[in-house]
């Protein structure tokens, strides 16, 4: 187990040096300079020239790129062009939305996939499956900003139930600033709930076709029972798979719903940053988002190797 997770461990770290390697070039080839950017087209040359020299970018590519690493390693990320702020700061105070925000799209997530999948599993080729699994193809097919939009005229400006936009604050209490999160949430959850709900259905249909399924069954235990004890403990290996790629998927996939419902989160950042052509702000969230959904995945094979143990059987 131990040379495993080592080789998961070795993958990680090459993956993330190959991210981080790739994320640097391509910001770093975008056209355009930073200190003119900051400055203006007004500025004159040596004002430019100064404060790029100030800003480091005058030194030749290979140093920008290990002091940035060298930087990442201690925590120092730098100062923001635009907001003359930690970049550390920046990002930390956005992660108090955009995390929770992940948080909440899981939940939602995984409440209504397991619900719809067990469902249907249960009633499979019958009136109810069909149903539902048309909605989830219909789920999938849905742009996450385009489903926002509808939510937004629904609840917010037909039903006047919740905001259209911003973020309370937690500072306001924790019912306000769920509030203000719900329907972001949700708008996060349908795409990856339609997923996780085809991806339970099958597993647990393959699960129900097993010989101690029909045991069970011989034994005298009821169809719920069955299902409940032991066909959805062995189901959830491939879905719990599935649910830790899709909690990835959510952190980068705020960025986008952010915007719409003008939340003050990662994605916005990002966003200010780029117009701004804060250059250091968008490589250093980047390269958390990226970091983020590789350390995710590798999380999940580990706990895939603990749940199947034929996993690293296999692996050596």
């Amino acid at each position: 187990m131990s040379l495993f997770v080592l080789r998961r461990l070795l993958t990680l770290l090459a993956t993330l040096a190959g991210a981080s390697l790739i994320i640097f070039l391509v910001l770093d080839a975008l056209p355009g300079n930073a200190a003119q950017m900051l400055m203006g087209a007004d500025a004159s040359p040596d004002a430019v020239r100064a404060l790029t020299i100030k800003l480091g970018l005058d030194q030749p590519l290979v140093n920008r790129y290990l002091n940035w690493i060298r930087g990442m390693a201690v925590g120092d990320l730098g100062n923001s062009y635009a907001y003359g702020t930690s970049v550390a700061e920046l990002i930390g105070e956005r992660l108090t939305l955009t995390v929770p925000l992940a948080i909440m799209s899981m939940l939602i997530t995984v409440v209504l996939a397991l619900a719809a999948g067990i469902y249907t599993a249960a009633n499979h080729n019958r009136l109810g499956d069909v149903g539902v699994m048309s909605l989830t193809q219909i789920g999938i097919a849905l742009p996450n900003f385009w489903f926002a939009i509808l939510l937004i005229l629904l609840f917010s400006v037909k039903l006047q139930w919740l905001s259209a936009g911003g973020f309370a604050g937690w500072d306001e209490g924790i019912w306000p600033a769920i509030r203000s999160l719900l329907l972001p949430a949700i708008s996060l959850a349908v795409v990856q709930a339609a997923i996780l709900a085809r991806v339970t259905r099958s597993a647990v249909l393959e699960v129900l076709r097993e010989d101690f399924v029909r045991t069970a069954r011989a034994k005298g235990i009821s169809k719920r029972g069955v299902l409940w004890h032991h066909v959805l403990r062995n189901a959830m290996i491939p879905v719990m798979t599935v649910m830790g790629l899709q909690f990835a998927n959510l952190l980068a996939g705020t960025i986008v719903i952010e915007n719409v419902f003008y939340l003050p989160g990662l994605g916005r950042l990002i966003f200010q940053s780029i117009a701004n052509r804060d250059l250091i702000v968008v490589r250093n969230c980047v390269m958390l988002l990226a970091a983020m959904v590789i350390i995710v995945n590798f999380v999940v094979d580990v706990l895939y190797a603990f749940i199947d143990p034929r996993i690293k059987v296999h692996d050596l």
